[in-house]
């Protein structure tokens, strides 16, 4: 396909949307730019089917910014338990909080004013505005970009600079200038369903004729495979999580730091060894019981295998000073959901019931 061919895409994708495109999704219904904000940000790296319940829990919880930007961060990331990539949810908090600062409460509808909210860039911002307000914004998601690269037989990474100054361009040439909702929803649908980076269905595609990767035979090679720092061997990591436990059954937990994995949420102590775990445990606990090693649990990143090796030590709680600091509490879990609503790892999540339930 030729740039000049681009006015083409935009007629082309609308037609297609129309007979194979998704129109029941939940923001699709009742759309208004505070929805598809939200949804925009939970899709972000997450499928479509992973999100919904996701989604459906939080308009329940969070009908509108201003519901969002009252409730704790805790409350907050408690409903994203389990969605992964937290800074999201922790960015959505305060990106509530600065629109009922900046615009009253209502989400705003000018472009500057959307991508200056954290956690929005460019394409996020312009996919906001053009699926709730019909707004004529290009869109350069990852879906986006596999698309156009295919189609136009654009080469290279796309972390170069002119690599992504030129899909930028065809974004915005493809872009038509009516039923800008439709082609936006549609460009997306296509990356996610059909133009997918591996097995495509290029017979089904609505630019099947003129794609450039596929008259070239290239569809599997554009765009490239991103190559993993230090090879294509997914690296593996074990850590020691220290499981104590009083006699109500509450464990003690520490809040992780807002940078790094599971950021923000709460979390058994995390060691680098057993006899760590142990030593800690014996420093701030008093009249403990054996420890005791629980199975280990395997939990999978992008990047890596996190390999969790549970340590359950009974106690009474200590009265030093590193539990009274605000980033410190005892838990118990229940599983009919009556215990604090805080944010959780899902394998330190599944722990904290097994033990409210007496398994462990």
């Amino acid at each position: 396909m030729k740039p000049t061919q681009a006015a083409l895409v935009g007629p082309a994708l609308v037609a297609w949307h129309a007979r194979a495109g998704r129109h029941d999704l939940p923001w699709q219904r009742e759309r208004s730019p505070y929805r598809v904000w939200v949804s925009e940000i939970m899709l972000q790296q997450t499928q479509v089917s992973a999100v919904i319940p996701y989604f459906e829990r939080f308009m329940q919880r969070f009908p509108n910014v201003r519901s969002l930007a009252d409730a704790p961060i805790d409350e907050v990331l408690h409903l994203w338990t389990g969605l992964g990539y937290y800074a999201r949810a922790r960015n959505l908090h305060r990106a509530a909080r600065q629109i009922c600062d900046r615009h009253g409460g209502e989400f705003p509808h000018a472009f500057d004013d959307v991508a200056d909210l954290p956690g929005i860039g460019r394409s996020t911002a312009g996919a906001i505005l053009a699926l709730a307000c019909e707004q004529r914004h290009p869109i350069l998601d990852g879906n986006v970009k596999r698309v156009l690269q295919r189609a136009f037989g654009i080469e290279g990474n796309t972390l170069d600079r002119d690599v992504e100054r030129r899909l930028w361009t065809l974004a915005d040439a493809c872009t038509p200038a009516e039923a800008v909702a439709t082609y936006t929803q549609a460009i997306m649908d296509l990356g996610a369903t059909l133009c997918t980076r591996r097995k495509p269905g290029c017979v089904l595609c609505p630019l099947h004729d003129g794609c450039s990767a596929r008259r070239s035979g290239r569809q599997h090679e554009i765009p490239a495979a991103k190559s993993r720092a230090g090879g294509s061997t997914r690296s593996a990591r074990r850590c020691w999580m220290l499981l104590v436990r009083d006699r109500n059954a509450a464990a003690f937990l520490e809040r992780r730091p807002e940078r790094g994995i599971w950021g923000g949420l709460w979390c058994l102590p995390e060691f680098n060894s057993e006899s760590a775990a142990i030593a800690y445990a014996r420093n701030h606990f008093k009249r403990l019981g054996e420890p005791r090693a629980l199975g280990s649990i395997r939990h999978a990143f992008t990047h890596f295998d996190l390999e969790i090796m549970p340590v359950i030590i009974d106690c009474e709680r200590a009265v030093d000073t590193v539990m009274e600091s605000g980033e410190c509490l005892w838990y118990k879990a229940d599983a009919a959901d009556a215990a604090p609503r805080i944010g959780l790892p899902t394998p330190v999540k599944q722990l904290l019931l097994d033990l409210g339930q007496g398994i462990l």
